[in-house]
């Protein structure tokens, strides 16, 4: 199986919330397909401001990829993030990771946000 032989090969790195409903179906389809990985809580073992920095390095949109701008934690901030360094951003999303779309699947050079099977797929493969 294509999957698995990859994945002894790449650490994948799984940001995961149990009561999330993504989370949950990726956790399942990792499951079901044999996919070895590294599961961190997303709000108890949060992505630092480092690993959030090449989080965005890997997507194709930057941050819009990663930030839940729908999600109500967002909508209660009181700042305009256009107005923040990248610095603080990174470090205000590392302390409020409430604000980041899940789950978040990476092997270090490629990321999956969201629940996606044909991209984990593809990732995997």
């Amino acid at each position: 199986m294509a999957v698995a032989e990859r994945t002894q090969t790449q650490k994948l790195t799984f940001f995961t919330y149990p009561s999330c409903t993504s989370c949950r179906k990726a956790k399942a389809w990792l499951a079901e397909n044999g996919v070895n990985y590294e599961e961190r809580h997303l709000f108890k073992n949060p992505p630092t401001a480092e690993e959030l920095l090449d989080i965005i390095k890997m997507t194709s949109n930057g941050l819009d990829e990663i930030l839940s701008t729908r999600s109500q934690r967002f909508k209660n901030l009181d700042v305009d993030i256009n107005d923040m360094s990248v610095k603080e951003l990174l470090e205000m999303l590392s302390e409020e990771p409430q604000l980041l779309k899940r789950p978040i699947l990476t092997d270090g050079e490629n990321l999956i946000v969201g629940f996606n099977s044909s991209a984990m797929q593809n990732l995997l493969s």
